[in-house]
């Protein structure tokens, strides 16, 4: 008898396809024998880097047209810090739908007390603050200091380790973060050697969410 092998969509907002190169690369780890299919996916009608909150409200409706369009997959992540779209992805389907900032932070408060956010610009900050307020986590929150750099800037990988290295410690001597989230799915090729760098756990949000779809997926009847 044949058995339905599991999918997982991962959903790239921006039309950057260095992102979700890095993303699929970064997921890696988590294609094993046996497990989940993971299909990494570029939203091409997204601007090519979400940096506002005009760019987060402008992919909503795509993301919940392509959660609708693919019910053959078994569950759902949005790989983007903001977690554009979520709640209405969510309304589209009756499979799990993972944001990767709700993730994230639940992921980080396992590895330690209080966490601090590599943010790709100021302007992000207040937006992902606001979303931790409705999350009633907010106080566990360490700081969140930014790059002040583009979503490709950060994906291209020319400097953008070393300044993540250079906020990371400023995170973790000066506000005392115990665990450090990247706050851009862009970040995600830094992961194992910021890690190494900072020496505490460092969260990348994809594979957090993609973490946590495994464990619905795998363990569903």
């Amino acid at each position: 008898m044949s058995v339905h092998r599991r999918r997982i969509l991962v959903i790239n907002p921006n039309s950057n396809e260095t992102v979700t190169e890095g993303i699929s690369e970064a997921l890696n780890a988590l294609r094993v024998e046996g497990g989940a299919e993971i299909v990494c996916h570029t939203l091409h009608s997204g601007p090519y880097g979400i940096e506002s909150q005009k760019d987060i409200d402008s992919v909503s409706v795509p993301l919940s047209l392509k959660v609708a369009e693919n019910q053959d997959f078994d569950a759902f992540v949005i790989a983007c810090y903001s977690d554009p779209g979520l709640f209405v992805c969510r309304e589209m389907t009756s499979k799990p739908v993972f944001g990767m900032q709700e993730s994230a932070v639940l992921t980080a408060l396992a590895r330690g007390d209080r966490f601090g956010v590599i943010a790709i610009a100021e302007a992000s900050i207040k937006r992902h603050r606001r979303y931790l307020r409705q999350m009633d986590l907010d106080r566990r929150l360490a700081g969140e200091r930014a790059l002040e750099m583009s979503v490709a800037e950060s994906a291209s990988g020319e400097g953008s380790l070393e300044k993540m290295i250079e906020v990371g410690k400023l995170l973790k001597r000066e506000d005392g973060a115990d665990v450090v989230i990247l706050g851009c799915a862009g970040m995600a090729i830094h992961r194992n050697a910021l890690e190494r760098e900072l020496g505490v756990p460092v969260i990348d949000p994809t594979q957090a969410a993609v973490t946590m779809a495994l464990g619905a997926v795998l363990l569903s009847s």
